[in-house]
């Protein structure tokens, strides 16, 4: 008994000492990071929990209204896009892509891409890896029962996740990031 006590002594206090050396190591670059870090990585982790996915976990999903058409989901959000000063500068019908080289149709899967160039300049001159994030994607898609929803990357995790950004930039990309979820609400409401 007083072996088994000795060991568990012995194991607490490496734990203790363990738990110092990482806080003493970690909480200075913690110490660096955005206020809201642990909110994001906590909604992260729950939604990986929930799921088992890391790629759903990370997104927005927005269901469309029962009625609307591709066609009035995109007007909805260039209209809504142009009114928040967000430019709508492209989109990639994939399903056209799947269709040409199958030869068979495809359910609806388009990839809008919408831009502020003054926000993306900001990113760019921050870091170069912030271009993997432009221009914002929205994905209109239909699901193999006919229902449309639109995906967008959960932009809190670049803005939240790590060192806090520059405060013009923090500020910047958060009005995008609210203007994205703006775009998709509405669009999956069919509001113009």
């Amino acid at each position: 008994m007083k072996i088994v006590r000795n060991l568990l002594a012995v194991i607490g206090f490496l734990t203790i000492v363990g738990i110092g050396v990482l806080y003493w190591r970690v909480a200075p670059i913690l110490g660096e990071f955005d206020p809201e870090f642990t909110d994001v990585y906590a909604e992260f982790a729950a939604r990986l929990l929930t799921t088992g996915d890391p790629g759903v976990a990370m997104m927005w999903a927005i269901p469309v209204a029962e009625g609307l058409s591709p066609d009035d989901v995109i007007e909805s959000m260039k209209s809504i896009a142009v009114s928040h000063n967000l430019l709508f500068v492209g989109e990639s019908p994939f399903y056209k892509q799947i269709e040409a080289i199958t030869g068979e149709p495809y359910r609806y899967v388009n990839f809008l891409s919408f831009c502020d160039a003054r926000v993306g300049r900001q990113m760019l001159e921050y870091r170069n890896e912030y271009s993997g994030f432009m221009p914002c994607r929205i994905a209109l898609v239909e699901d193999k029962e006919g229902r449309l929803t639109l995906y967008s990357m959960n932009l809190d995790m670049m803005i939240h996740g790590g060192r806090e950004l520059p405060e013009e930039l923090k500020a910047s990309s958060l009005k995008v990031r609210d203007t994205i979820r703006a775009i998709m609400e509405g669009g999956a409401a069919g509001e113009l």
